[in-house]
C-alpha cells in the first residue's frame, strides 16, 4: 500500500442513492448512476483507505469472504486507477463480481481490520470497490468469453440456474467439459431472477453474464423439471458423465400455527416476490399486488426487506414489518460478537428508509378475517425469545397481556426456508433430505448417489449469494478431479466449511 495511513486521511464514503420519491415511483435500482470519471475518483479514494494491516482478515475464508477475494490486492490496483489488473484480481476469485458486490452483504468488511473500533472511521467501502471494478469490467470490454481450448469429451449437468449452479458451469465449461444447465423456470438465473427485486439488481446484469456463459459453450435449458416426464432420471444418467444438483432451498418456512392462517391474504413471501418480478419481467400485473393494501410482513431478514421494498413500490397504504427479536445496537456489542465475527447490529436497508415501519419484539398471536375470509388485521403482543429450560429449544413467549390489533390486508411470511423442495428427482436418485432439510455430501462434495454432486443452497440450506458462487467453485473441481482424476480449478471452500461465529 502506497499509504498505510490512507484511512486516516479519508472518510468512509457509501455510494449515494437516489431520492426517495424517485426510487418509490420506479424499479430501478437504488444508487446514483454517477458519471464514471467521478465514481472512478470517489472509489479510488475509498480503496485508497485500505491499510497494509498485515494479516488481511477481509478475504479469510471463515471470518471474511469465502471466495478468498484477494480483496488488498484489487484496493491497490483501484488506488492507482489500474482498473485492468484490478479487473483480473477479481475475476480470479470470483465469476460474478457484478452479482455480489450489488447483494452481497459483505462480510469481508465486517472482518476489516478497521472494524475494530468505530474511532477507526469504519471498515473499507470493499462493497462499493468491488461492484466498481465489475462494472468498469464490462464498460471497458474487460470481460470477454474465455471457450475452452481443448474437449475433455465429458457431458456435465447442472440442475438449477442459481448462482451456484451458474458459478459451477462457467467453471467446468472452461475446463473443458460440455455442460448443460437445466432450470425448471421459464427463464434463467433462479432467486436471482425472481426472488431478487429489480430495485436490488436490475436484471440487465445477470442477463449480460449468461451472454458471456453461453458464448463460452454452457448450453441451457428452460423450462425443465428434470426428473419429471421431460427429462427422467434414468435418460439424465444415461447421458450425462456427472451430474450437478444446485436446486436451491426454496421450500418456504411457513407458521399453520398461527389461528387464521388459511386467511385468504395470508402467503408466503415467495408468492408475492415471484410474480413482482415477472411483472418487471413484462409478464403482465401481479396477481398479488399490495396496491392500496395495509401489508404486514413477519420476518426481520433479506426476504423482508425485499418484501417491504416492493410493497411500497407497488403504492401499498402501509407497510409494517415485524421482528420477534429486541431491536439490535446500532454498534457492535464485543462481549456478543467480537470482531471479526459478523456482528449483531441493526442493518438497515434502503427500503426501509423509504416508507413503513419496523417494529421488534412483536409477534402476531392471530390473523382476523372478515365474514368472507379475507385477513383484515393482526393481533399482535410484545414478546420476547428465550431458551427453553428443559429441552434447549428456543421459544418465544409473551410479555404481558396487552393485545394490539393492526389493520392487515396482505400478510407476507418472510419467516426463512425450511430447505430443499421435495421433488422426484431426489426420490429417483435415490436421495433423502438430512434434518436440516439439505443434501448431505462428502469431502468431495459428492451425494450418496456416485456421480451425483451437490452445491449451495442445496446443501448448505439459505445462504448468502458469496457463499453460493464458492460453492459451486468447489464443485466444480471436485467434479473435474472425479471425471478427470485430477484438478487444477480453484476450490475455494470445504463442505464443512462454517463461518466464524459465537455460539
Amino acid at each position: 500500500m502506497a499509504d498505510p495511513n490512507g484511512f486516516l486521511k479519508h472518510q468512509r464514503k457509501d455510494a449515494p442513492k437516489r431520492p426517495k420519491a424517485d426510487r418509490l415511483a420506479d424499479w430501478r435500482e437504488v444508487y446514483v448512476e454517477l458519471d464514471p470519471a467521478e465514481r472512478d475518483e470517489q472509489v479510488r479514494v475509498q480503496a485508497s483507505r485500505c491499510m497494509d494491516c498485515g494479516i488481511p482478515f477481509c478475504h479469510s475464508g471463515t471470518a471474511g469472504c469465502p471466495l478468498g477475494n484477494l480483496i488488498p490486492e484489487w484496493n491497490d490496483l483501484s488506488r492507482r486507477a489500474d482498473w485492468t489488473g484490478a479487473s483480473d484480481r477479481l475475476h480470479a476469485t470470483n465469476n460474478f463480481p457484478e452479482f455480489t458486490g450489488r447483494l452481497c452483504p459483505a462480510p469481508c468488511e465486517t472482518a476489516c481490520v478497521l472494524s475494530i473500533t468505530p474511532d477507526a472511521g469504519g471498515p473499507v467501502a470493499i462493497k462499493r470497490v468491488e461492484q466498481a471494478i465489475a462494472d468498469v469490467s464490462w464498460e471497458r470490454d474487460l470481460v470477454r468469453a474465455r471457450p475452452a481450448a481443448v474437449s475433455s469429451g465429458r457431458r456435465v449437468a447442472v440442475v438449477g440456474s442459481g448462482p451456484a449452479g451458474l458459478a459451477a458451469a462457467q467453471q467446468l465449461t472452461r475446463a473443458g467439459h460440455e455442460v448443460t444447465v437445466y432450470e425448471r423456470d421459464d427463464r434463467l438465473g433462479g432467486l436471482l431472477r425472481y426472488g431478487i427485486p429489480e430495485f436490488k439488481m436490475e436484471k440487465k446484469v445477470l442477463d449480460r453474464r449468461l451472454a458471456q456463459l453461453r458464448a463460452e459453450g454452457t448450453r441451457f435449458v428452460t423450462g425443465c423439471e428434470v426428473g419429471g416426464p421431460s427429462l427422467p432420471v434414468e435418460q439424465l444418467r444415461a447421458s450425462y458423465d456427472a451430474v450437478v444438483l444446485a436446486v436451491g432451498a426454496l421450500r418456504g418456512r411457513d407458521a399453520p400455527e398461527i389461528p387464521g392462517r388459511t386467511l385468504t391474504g395470508v402467503h408466503l413471501a415467495m408468492d408475492h416476490l415471484v410474480p413482482a418480478n415477472k411483472e418487471c419481467e413484462g409478464d403482465g400485473p401481479t396477481p398479488l399486488s399490495a396496491q392500496g393494501k395495509h401489508v404486514v410482513i413477519i420476518g426481520g431478514g433479506d426476504t423482508g426487506a425485499d418484501c417491504y421494498g416492493t410493497a411500497t413500490r407497488q403504492g401499498a397504504l402501509s407497510v409494517t414489518q415485524l421482528d420477534q427479536y429486541p431491536r439490535p445496537p446500532d454498534v457492535r456489542d464485543d462481549e456478543r460478537s467480537p470482531w471479526p465475527v459478523w456482528p449483531w447490529i441493526l442493518r438497515t436497508y434502503p427500503a426501509h428508509e423509504e416508507a413503513g415501519e419496523r417494529r421488534f419484539a412483536m409477534a402476531v398471536e392471530r390473523f382476523v378475517g372478515d365474514e368472507s375470509g379475507n385477513v383484515r388485521a393482526v393481533e399482535l403482543r410484545e414478546v420476547k425469545v428465550r431458551k427453553d429450560p428443559v429441552t434447549g429449544e428456543r421459544e418465544v413467549v409473551p410479555v404481558g397481556d396487552h393485545v394490539e390489533v393492526l389493520p392487515a390486508d396482505l400478510v407476507l411470511l418472510a419467516i426463512g426456508f425450511a430447505g430443499v423442495d421435495h421433488m422426484p428427482l431426489l426420490d429417483d436418485l435415490g436421495l433423502s433430505l438430512n434434518r436440516r432439510g439439505s443434501l448431505s455430501c462428502g469431502p468431495d462434495w459428492q451425494t450418496s448417489a456416485p456421480g451425483v454432486f451437490v452445491c449451495g443452497d442445496a446443501h448448505r440450506g439459505a445462504s448468502l449469494v458469496v457463499w453460493a458462487i464458492a460453492e459451486g467453485r468447489s464443485v466444480a473441481h471436485a467434479v473435474d478431479a472425479y471425471l478427470m482424476g485430477a484438478s487444477d480449478l480453484p476450490s475455494p471452500v470445504h463442505p464443512t466449511a462454517l463461518p466464524l461465529a459465537v455460539v
